[in-house]
């Protein structure tokens, strides 16, 4: 037997199992589970001995075998508990994430799983055995999705105007400690559902989040089949599909920090290889003004007392081309990323290419902070654009490790995908 490859992107309805309705989701709810070290998993222990935390970074000390078993008996007594309960009714959601400046809605459902060699969900990013291995072992000892994967797509058809339009009131409205608002409504109409199977068909998606995720979905699904169970719930796994020309992500750079090299020992590295701006003083406000303004190719480069900005702008031409890779596309030598690593780091800079030489913040305080504790510099980048990543995936490239930060991230623990109920 062999695993079955559906035709096209298919979305399909699923009976998700939510918190009983009289529980307070603030205390239950969380982050993904790759954004929460030791101290925020002790902090949602804390808030209640139901918090989904206990699922998705279950905590053994006996061994590291027992902390999946330990998951697994979790799921199962909150479920006879009544802690959680499979809604009636298969459905898709309409998940929203809105804050006062940005709101993001997409669809959760049951995503039919493809390999991305068949062009219909594409992956931007290299994933890492162990955290792969880790969840695999998870995902299958708890037979359940415990978060979704995050895609996005170019949208405008059916399953768009249901997101728009979403059917009724709904299933949750709530504030939570990300200060996010969060919607949940359930599309349960045949026709609807018809619908937007129908617009979805022909279309291709690029993973935003979940990399790993949507890497244990397919090796779960592969172990399944090769232990000859055939089909079942392991042909799909929980996403959250986002059009994103509407109510689309928040797009963050990744910034990076370079210890023990200060800024304006960079900037003259640079000198000859790129533009190189002294700005005036330290305000690090008009220095990200500056960048932004610069636009493509520009990075920021920021000592850890904040004392001084270079702005780097235009690389030479000759140089670059020669720097970067000839068996990789021009769109992912266009990108900022590729031309940060490739060229500058391993060409201009002279250092070694990895993570401990260069390494990784997701905003620019926390990269500030750490350029000081190290004596280094912190590099600021411009966001990449969607469309940038999409022409990456859509070659079959990946970009950069740590590229893009697509924001907001879907909350874990409004909506999990048993296979009980599937």
């Amino acid at each position: 037997m062999s695993t079955p490859r559906p035709v096209g992107l298919v979305l399909a309805p699923f009976r998700g199992l939510r918190y009983d309705s009289g529980i307070d989701l603030r205390t239950v709810t969380s982050p993904p589970y790759d954004v929460i070290d030791d101290a925020g998993v002790e902090m949602l222990e804390r808030a209640s001995d139901s918090n989904v935390v206990r699922l998705i970074l279950p905590r053994d000390e006996r061994s590291e075998g027992d902390r999946y078993l330990r998951a697994a008996t979790t799921l199962e007594t909150w479920r006879s508990q009544g802690v959680l309960r499979p809604d009636p009714s298969p459905a898709l959601y309409v998940y929203e994430q809105s804050s006062a400046t940005h709101s993001q809605r997409g669809l959760l459902g049951a995503l039919a799983l493809t390999p991305p060699e068949d062009g219909i969900v594409l992956p931007h990013e290299n994933t890492m055995s162990g955290t792969v291995s880790d969840r695999l072992a998870l995902y299958t000892a708890v037979e359940a999705d415990l978060e979704p994967i995050f895609l996005l797509y170019g949208g405008g058809g059916a399953a768009s105007e249901v997101v728009v339009s979403p059917p009724g009131a709904p299933l949750v409205d709530v504030e939570l400690s990300d200060g996010l608002r969060h919607r949940l409504w359930a599309v349960t109409d045949g026709g609807q559902l018809d619908a937007v199977a129908d617009d979805l068909r022909g279309r291709t998606s690029v993973i935003a989040d979940g990399h790993h995720r949507y890497a244990t979905y397919l090796q779960r699904q592969a172990a399944a089949w090769s232990a000859g169970r055939g089909a079942g719930p392991w042909d799909a796994g929980l996403t959250f599909l986002v059009d994103s020309s509407q109510f689309g992500p928040e797009v963050h750079p990744i910034h990076r920090v370079v210890p023990d090299v200060e800024a304006f020992e960079l900037a003259r590295r640079s000198e000859g290889a790129m533009q190189v701006h002294d700005l005036d003083g330290d305000d690090l406000s008009a220095g990200l003004a500056a960048l932004a303004q610069a636009g493509r190719h520009s990075f920021l480069l920021v000592s850890g007392d904040g004392g001084t900005l270079r702005l780097l702008t235009a690389p030479d031409a000759d140089r670059l081309a020669a720097a970067m890779p000839a068996d990789r596309s021009a769109a992912w030598r266009d990108l900022d990323v590729s031309v940060l690593h490739a060229y500058l780091v391993a060409h201009v800079w002279g250092l070694v290419d990895d993570v401990d030489t260069v390494r990784y913040e997701h905003d620019v305080d926390a990269a500030v902070a750490a350029a000081a504790a190290s004596g280094g510099t912190a590099v600021l980048l411009n966001p990449t654009p969607v469309d940038a990543v999409t022409a990456v995936a859509s070659g079959g490239e990946r970009m950069p490790r740590k590229s893009t930060l697509f924001t907001p991230k879907p909350r874990t623990g409004l909506v999990l995908r048993d296979f009980r109920d599937a």
